[in-house]
């Protein structure tokens, strides 16, 4: 097995759902960002375990700003080039506050069926 294929079998596979849970989360902690920005820090976090396509982020991006939860500017970047950036907003807040609850449990009933699993 290869150093790469070895790298590919320890990625982290989102469950539906999480997705919504993680950019809000993140948003709320680092501030606003832009969508590579964000990409290249939530895999920094993941220690690369994890990493996010445009084609995964960008409808997520959307979703939450249709839900209102999140709100796009257009700013320039550090490097003077144009992106949205995106900023959690008050209703994202209590979304984000509900999503933790709702993860919390399904963590629980997971980690329960695994442990009685004999």
């Amino acid at each position: 097995m290869t150093s790469k294929d070895r790298r590919e079998s320890h990625r982290v596979e989102l469950l539906q759902g999480t997705l919504d849970l993680i950019v809000l989360r993140a948003l709320s902690t680092m501030g606003p960002q832009h969508a590579y920005a964000l990409t290249e820090r939530l895999a920094q976090v993941a220690d690369h375990s994890f990493t996010l396509n445009q084609g995964t982020l960008y409808p997520a991006l959307v979703r939450l700003e249709q839900k209102g939860w999140i709100k796009g500017t257009w700013d320039k970047t550090e490097s003077n080039r144009d992106a949205k950036f995106y900023a959690i907003t008050k209703s994202g807040l209590r979304a984000l506050e509900q999503q933790t609850a709702r993860w919390r449990r399904l963590a629980g009933l997971v980690d329960k069926l695994l442990l009685n699993e004999s």
